[in-house]
């Protein structure tokens, strides 16, 4: 991205947040948003997509809205899921490089600045950053939240895998209304576009996983049979679906700790059995969970 006289143009950038119910969190993340260190980004625009809130959320965005004139909030009636919500925000983004990041996550400081600097090499098509969970890991359910993360991470640095926020050049006019994956999906059709992904594990957005076990396996069953329909409806597999690579990532945390092991063998339990009801609810039930049910226990940053 050069300007006329061959120096770097400072990079623009449309945010999407997309919201349902999320007045637990809107407030802090739009105050983190406004917040944020740019040196060669500018942030042209905060577009949020409430998908028919019944709580404060829009009333809370409303109120940004009136001190920032770069926020705009969008109003979906219906719920229609998330996928359906990101296109109606590709159809007003206007920015070189479109953002797009869920309700109830909160960025570093200089998150949306390390997502984007990568573009200035014309071969990458698509960012994310390293999610980090607040959850406390000293519960055995904070552990595994903890320990899911981890693992990505590890994934990535080996095969980028995006997720929770994601950066990528405005050439995606729109997504499968349908999909329950919408980062993946992203990623199926700047792959295939012939673009490059990259993982910046430095840009950091934290997140907050389940806080019991029914919230933990009714996330993980819904991410697993996402990918299934991903792998049918894309011819799109991302790198966690890599069974092999994610046994020998797993099989390093093993410690002499005999705590700490039983903890990671449970976990490895509750994978394999969110894994397999997600298998169930796509090939025996034929579901599509793209307007999914909410694990409140996710919901508030402010609580860990």
């Amino acid at each position: 991205m050069l300007s006329c006289t061959g120096k770097r143009k400072m990079i623009n950038v449309s945010l999407g947040i997309f919201a349902y119910n999320e007045e637990k969190n809107i407030g802090q993340l739009l105050q983190a948003v406004e917040e944020q260190v740019l040196k060669k980004v500018e942030l042209k625009e905060i577009i949020v997509v409430s998908s028919a809130s019944t709580d404060r959320t829009d009333y809370i965005v409303r109120e940004y809205e009136k001190k920032d004139p770069r926020i705009k909030l969008i109003i979906q009636n219906e719920r229609k899921g998330k996928s359906s919500a990101i296109n109606l925000f590709l159809k007003e983004a206007t920015g070189d490089v479109l953002i797009i990041e869920s309700a109830d996550t909160i960025p570093a400081k200089n998150t949306i600045e390390k997502l984007t600097v990568p573009f200035y090499d014309e071969s990458i098509g698509m960012t994310g950053g390293r999610p980090e969970p607040i959850n406390n890991p000293k519960s055995f359910i904070g552990f595994a939240v903890c320990m899911m993360w981890h693992l990505h991470h590890k994934m990535a640095m080996i095969s980028p895998k995006i997720g929770e926020m994601a950066s990528f050049r405005n050439i995606v006019k729109e997504i499968p209304e349908h999909s329950p994956v919408d980062e993946a999906s992203i990623e199926s059709i700047i792959t295939h576009g012939g673009l490059k992904l990259k993982y910046v594990p430095d840009a950091i957005v934290h997140n907050k996983g389940p806080e019991n076990v029914s919230d933990f396996i009714k996330q993980r069953r819904r991410i697993y049979t996402g990918h299934l329909w991903l792998q049918e409806n894309q011819d799109y597999t991302v790198v966690s679906q890599n069974s092999g690579l994610i046994i020998g990532l797993t099989m390093k945390e093993l410690s002499l700790n005999p705590v700490k092991d039983l903890k990671i063998i449970f976990t490895i339990f509750l994978e394999i059995w969110g894994r397999f009801l997600g298998w169930y609810d796509y090939k025996i039930l034929k579901k599509i969970p793209y307007k999914w049910e909410i694990s409140e226990s996710t919901k508030d940053l402010s609580k860990s």
